[in-house]
């Protein structure tokens, strides 16, 4: 367990984090009405997932 008092920046307040403390983020995605984690997927999936766009649907302006 780590001490977060000897690691907090004095001037701006923020706790900052050494690479040996911090652990990966699994990402899950949607396939096939299916949640997976991407890290299961082959390597054509990967690429597929990692060429998508993805957008901001705006609202309707009602009158």
């Amino acid at each position: 367990m780590s001490d977060l008092s000897n690691q907090t920046s004095l001037s701006t307040g923020r706790i900052v984090l050494t690479d040996a403390e911090r652990q990966p983020c699994e990402i899950w995605t949607r396939v096939m009405g299916y949640h997976r984690p991407v890290s299961s997927f082959n390597i054509g999936k990967k690429g597929e997932f990692h060429e998508r766009q993805y957008f901001t649907e705006r609202s309707a302006q009602l009158a």
